[in-house]
């Protein structure tokens, strides 16, 4: 993911300009409104938004207003629960915003104090969740780094324009340590395994079975194979193997289908003009 140039260089300026500052007002330890002031400069300066036309803090949540809100061409992207910046950042502070957020169908919330920074995917169940996708410090970046910069990127006016954000977590999600746990463990895989297993050890008879129990006890942790995400992981790992064994009858359907329709097209052999 490659950071347009005129994009990097409007990041890279920015951060290098808002660093002095932000290091200053945490030793100064503003204030709430102050942040905000702050965080809306940002938004503008180093992610590219338009101060009077995408910023907003007209959404309410529960009767109180919402920090700010991030609107394009007249839709809501994200909402932005602004604490100030000497507060250590807690998930806590996120939850009424994810609350509204869900209820107006609205997938990203963000929080910030003006140096670190988190983006959460809200998740339309009971109970509502919202899953930390991306998390950064300004003040630990460096603005030479090309790495910096497509982290950065993410949560910028053009990255939204492209869905870079949905796509990075899409990513993350199949590189996730429960996709790739749950990966080793099918039967697909525990065919190569025992596979190569067998041989390494010529005569040994070794089952796809007793290789499971090995690496469920022995090499993979706890935490990735139990549990909610564990489950879930399991579960969509199930669902591609089932599209992938539909496609090829689909596909076999389709091709018969084909073959009817021309063979209802073609003349009847040995019948005379």
């Amino acid at each position: 993911m490659t950071v347009p140039t005129k994009i990097a260089a409007r990041i890279s300026g920015g951060l290098r300009r808002f660093q002095p500052i932000l290091a200053s007002a945490r030793s100064r330890d503003v204030n709430e409104s102050d942040t905000v002031v702050i965080v809306t400069d940002v938004l503008h300066e180093v992610f590219g938004y338009d101060k009077y036309a995408d910023i907003t803090s007209e959404h309410m949540i529960r009767g109180t207003f919402c920090d700010l809100a991030i609107k394009l061409e007249g839709e809501l992207k994200i909402l932005i629960e602004v604490k100030a910046i000497g507060l250590e950042l807690k998930d806590a502070y996120v939850r009424q915003a994810v609350d509204y957020a869900a209820n107006q169908g609205l997938e990203w919330v963000a929080l910030t104090n003006g140096v670190t920074w988190r983006a959460y995917k809200v998740t339309f169940s009971k109970p509502i969740e919202a899953e930390l996708v991306v998390e950064f410090s300004l003040l630990d970046l460096n603005p030479k780094s090309p790495e910096h910069m497509e982290l950065l990127w993410l949560l910028a006016k053009e990255s939204w324009q492209k869905a870079r954000l949905g796509e990075y977590h899409t990513q993350r999600q199949a590189l996730s340590r429960f996709s790739l746990a749950a990966i080793i463990l099918s039967d697909t895989v525990m065919d190569v395994v025992k596979r190569e297993v067998r041989r390494m050890s010529p005569g040994v008879k070794i089952e796809a079975e007793d290789i499971k129990r090995v690496i469920r006890n022995d090499v993979l942790k706890r935490e990735v194979l139990e549990g909610e995400k564990a489950e879930a992981a399991r579960k969509q790992l199930q669902k591609a193997a089932s599209r992938a064994l539909r496609a090829p009858k689909s596909a076999k359907k389709s091709a018969e289908a084909c073959a009817d329709a021309q063979a209802d097209t073609e003349p009847e052999q040995g019948k005379g003009t």
